[in-house]
């Protein structure tokens, strides 16, 4: 019985140290950038505004920035919206959602770099199974898509300048589209 008992013991001790080592908070092993993903069908930015992804983000809109985690053994990417603080995943049904925590397996891409300055995002847990959006912006099903198709393909990009503050500040007087930003941003808060 005794040597069955350490035998489970060291077990239980590898279980624990596997488990702890790919705790995804575990900065030491762990790049995190900052950038926005062009698509190529939408010729807009991937944004992330909660539980809802979109493809219709402009060029350094908040919603489009994201947080890139990438774990140290290469290409396995989080992508979290820095502004919802919603990660991209992708479910059994092959659905793209925001997901408050991306320590789930679903919300795992392998990046695969295309020979034409395009990156594919391919599930890790579903196989062949890409992100991508169809052009009016709209995620399009896991299942639906394959390496080929311009839907699945996206641009890293640099968030664009800053504006200047004068110039800021003339775009802060409230227009409809302010009043409306801010109208969703408290909806997406409820939610």
């Amino acid at each position: 019985g005794l040597y069955f008992e350490s035998q489970q013991r060291s077990a239980d001790f590898r279980f624990y140290i596997e488990n702890h080592t790919r705790n995804p908070d575990d900065l030491s092993r762990k790049q995190v950038r900052i950038y926005q993903l062009y698509s190529r069908t939408t010729g807009k930015h991937v944004q992330i505004l909660g539980k809802k992804v979109n493809a219709n983000g402009d060029d350094g809109g908040k919603y489009a920035l994201l947080i890139v985690e990438t774990e140290t053994f290469g290409s396995h990417v989080r992508i979290k919206g820095k502004e919802s603080e919603h990660y991209i995943c992708m479910n059994e049904k092959g659905k793209i959602v925001g997901m408050p925590d991306g320590r789930k397996q679903e919300c795992v891409f392998i990046e695969e770099f295309l020979e034409n300055n395009y990156t594919a995002l391919v599930s890790a847990k579903y196989k062949g199974w890409y992100l991508g959006f169809n052009r009016k912006g709209r995620p399009k099903k896991g299942s639906r898509t394959t390496q080929r198709q311009q839907e699945v393909h996206f641009m890293k990009r640099q968030p664009k300048g800053k504006v200047n503050p004068v110039q800021e500040f003339r775009f802060t007087t409230v227009t409809k589209r302010t009043r409306r930003a801010r109208r969703l941003k408290s909806n997406a808060k409820r939610n």
